[in-house]
């Protein structure tokens, strides 16, 4: 996406810690973003905004919820390799950049690089992957309302409701 164009959602949905917006063409998700609690709500517009919804619903209902939402391809082969490997982490897990590294003969630095251009959070759920001493950055961030999302998501799936 143009980083000056808006962003054109099929759907944004309310959150524990915020919005959820869904972007999708044609048969196929193409971004899931986080939005903060200002965001407005906006009903889905198709069916596959309305079952990615639904997926994500059930999600915060039960993070051990599957998904089964097509996503548009994405990403560069090693974004790819990247996310395979975060798709694994079953809920409840976490696995630290270093480690997904060393597995994928990498950098920290270049993991963390590609889970920040994931664009299906939650789906492909970059949340768990997480510092060597600490949470680490979250889409980008290193602090703020993206690493408040991934400490709500990592302490939803613990089953941690402080």
């Amino acid at each position: 996406m143009n980083a000056s164009a808006p962003a054109r959602y099929c759907a944004k949905m309310r959150a524990p810690f915020g919005v959820v917006g869904i972007r999708c063409e044609g048969d196929a998700i193409v971004a899931i973003d986080y939005l903060p609690h200002a965001a407005r709500e906006l009903a889905p517009r198709n069916r596959l905004a309305a079952a990615a919804c639904a997926q994500i619903e059930r999600y915060f209902a039960d993070p051990g919820a599957p998904f089964d939402l097509p996503l548009r391809r994405a990403g560069t082969e090693f974004q790819r390799r990247v996310w395979a490997r975060i798709a694994a982490i079953p809920p409840g897990g976490t696995r630290a950049y270093g480690e997904l590294a060393r597995e994928l003969r990498s950098s920290a630095r270049a993991v963390g690089q590609a889970c920040g251009a994931n664009p299906y959070p939650i789906v492909i759920p970059c949340h768990r992957v997480v510092a060597a001493a600490g949470i680490g950055g979250f889409a980008h961030h290193a602090g703020g309302f993206h690493v408040g999302v991934k400490r709500w998501l990592l302490a939803h799936e613990s089953g941690d409701r402080r």
